[in-house]
């Protein structure tokens, strides 16, 4: 019985080794086909830098406004930096359902929504050029190898087919004139009586391939970053004068400039999007090359929280205000991003304002100034202010409502930027 006991113990024996060299070799088989397919299809290394973007907000959908038809949305975007490959990043951040894309391509913007069709570029995901987009995510294309001039437009055209979306994810003042039409349209050089519309739809950001040194800013505020009250299609917002002086400066370190402001938008509340604080992460942190974040946020709170307050949630103080520009600036700071914080501009006169608020408006920017937590700061209120009346815009710089700059104002705003607080 010893001896049967052993000789079995030897064949579990014998049968384990020849197993452990039979899964030996199937595991040096698959690391070898492992590496093969790596040599084949070598990993991608570019690095990328956002070049262009905008802050996505959630629009319902269930009165048809998207979802009911076969859809095309053609969207301008007026690039920072220029490179030779590019990728797109769509969203369904704000959706409550998948999203599906039928097709999209890129190609420089004609005029009219027109597009050279021999320019144009299908976008693909993963190979295929079709994607359906789960609810709360967003889809980066494969890269598309184009030239993309520095400053430039580009149209990035989306087809939509019929689909149920009860909420839609838009950035809704673009500033800029964008074309809607029926069916699939993606590859046409001209559009057919297009819908035009000033959001941009389903679109988060454009990224391009750039050397090592070169980053991104992001501008984060609310509509006074997003353009309110310039002139549409010119360009003309205080982040787009800031990207020119940038680009002309011939840096060995350059930057591209995105535009995450939202119309409306508090630090502390929902309304015009969500609060500042909430989409921190998602707006400035996980953008393409972030190096640098240009804060100029609060008026909203401040207008909000002291004229006819809808409750006492928006009743705020300017202690809370700085406390969350400290919060900001310490999330910025723990993934090597330099915060600038911008003081507001003045609103004496503007519909919300009371004395109360240019008040708290007043320590806020005080704190701005002095603090020493922040990388520096933009004396925004002084470059457009009145010298003779500080609390109200210089008449040339008001865009007539006392919130809002004119493009002069604007232009004021991006020339009074100190380059050397972006490494310049």
């Amino acid at each position: 019985m010893f001896l049967k006991f052993m000789n079995e113990d030897e064949d579990i024996v014998n049968r384990g080794t020849a197993g452990r060299v039979l899964l030996s070799c199937c595991s040096w088989a698959v690391l070898l086909f492992a590496v093969a397919a790596s040599a084949a299809t070598p990993p991608d290394t570019d690095h990328w830098v956002g070049t262009w973007a905008t802050a996505p907000v959630a629009a319902r959908g269930n009165d048809g406004s998207f979802g009911a038809a076969d859809t095309t949305y053609r969207e301008i975007v007026h690039v920072s930096l220029g490179g030779s490959k590019i990728r797109v990043v769509l969203t369904n951040e704000f959706g409550s359902e998948p999203l599906t894309i039928g097709a999209a391509s890129v190609a420089p913007a004609g005029t009219g929504g027109a597009v050279d069709p021999a320019a144009s570029h299908g976008l693909t995901f993963a190979g295929r050029p079709s994607v359906t987009i789960p609810a709360g995510a967003m889809m980066i294309s494969d890269p598309v190898a184009m030239n993309l001039p520095q400053l430039s437009s580009l149209a990035v055209s989306i087809f939509v087919p019929a689909q149920a979306i009860s909420r839609g994810t838009l950035h809704w003042f673009a500033d800029q004139t964008n074309y809607i039409v029926a069916g699939n349209a993606v590859t046409a050089a001209t559009l057919n009586q297009p819908q035009m519309a000033r959001s941009w739809y389903f679109l988060k950001g454009v990224q391009v391939a750039a050397n090592t040194n070169a980053g991104t800013v992001v501008t984060f505020g609310d509509s006074i970053t997003d353009g309110a009250a310039s002139t549409p299609d010119k360009n003309a917002r205080w982040p787009d004068v800031l990207a020119q002086r940038l680009l002309g400066n011939n840096s060995s370190q350059p930057l591209g400039v995105l535009n995450e402001g939202i119309g409306g938008n508090r630090i502390l509340t929902d309304g015009a999007g969500v609060n500042a604080l909430a989409r921190f992460d998602r707006d400035v942190i996980a953008q393409a090359g972030v190096k640098y974040v240009i804060i100029l946020e609060g008026i909203n709170d401040i207008g909000g929280g002291t004229h006819a307050p809808r409750s006492q949630a928006d009743i705020i103080t300017a202690d809370q205000l700085i406390a969350a520009m400290q919060q900001m600036t310490e999330r910025a700071h723990q993934h090597g991003i330099k915060v600038i914080c911008a003081t507001l501009t003045p609103f004496v006169g503007a519909g919300y304002q009371t004395p109360q608020g240019e008040a708290m408006r007043t320590a806020l920017n005080q704190w701005i100034r002095t603090n020493h937590e922040t990388d520096g700061f933009i004396d925004f209120e002084k470059a457009t202010q009145d010298p003779a009346n500080p609390s109200v815009f210089l008449k040339a710089n008001d865009s007539g409502d006392h919130l809002h700059p004119a493009d002069a104002g604007y232009a004021a705003m991006g020339n009074a930027i100190d380059l050397k607080l972006l490494g310049q």
